[in-house]
């Protein structure tokens, strides 16, 4: 999937900025659809550190647009469809400093969906200001620890094995223990 977009950012570099954070705003409003893909392209494309910063205005872009449209379309959702993650159920009648808190520490969290806590934050109580501000705050670790990883796997350097080498324990781990239950 990078590769597509590497070539649609040569075919259109004057525009490709503008295109990666179209991309990334689809990519959030989607809500299941993974932006690595998407980084990886802007880091190679554009340079670590541009490319981090493009990968970051479109995630907080496409993160407050999602908000919007959630809180538009969504805001009537039961409780129960939620119950699964508990923290997230907490987020629902969250405000001011508690939802600020809890939008940040869910977006460290590697496994907790980026587009659950949109989606929650949209249909709960928190304000879109606090939402975005707190969205966009939790947003930079993740997202140098992911612009790390793949700059690291695309230079294929020993770093970049070794965190290849990490993520696939974890998903034979993950699939091992799936099928366990």
């Amino acid at each position: 999937m990078s590769e597509a977009v590497l070539t649609f950012f040569h075919e259109y570099s004057e525009w490709a900025i503008f295109i990666s954070i179209v991309l990334n705003v689809i990519i959030a409003i989607l809500g299941v659809v993974p932006s690595v893909f998407l980084t990886a392209a802007n880091i190679i494309f554009f340079g670590f550190w541009t490319g981090t910063l493009i990968s970051f205005i479109g995630e907080a872009a496409g993160a407050a647009i999602s908000f919007a449209l959630y809180r538009k379309g969504f805001k009537h959702v039961t409780r129960k469809k939620l119950n699964g993650y508990p923290r997230v159920v907490r987020l629902l009648e969250a405000k001011g400093k508690e939802a600020f808190l809890l939008i940040i520490s869910l977006r460290l969290l590697p496994f907790v969906p980026s587009g659950i806590v949109t989606f929650v934050s949209a249909i709960g109580a928190v304000s879109a200001g606090v939402f975005i501000l707190a969205s966009s705050i939790g947003k930079v670790p993740a997202l140098l620890l992911e612009a790390y990883s793949v700059y690291n796997i695309a230079e294929w350097n020993t770093e970049g094995k070794i965190i290849l080498g990490v993520a696939a324990v974890m998903i034979i781990y993950t699939i091992m223990k799936k099928n366990r239950t």
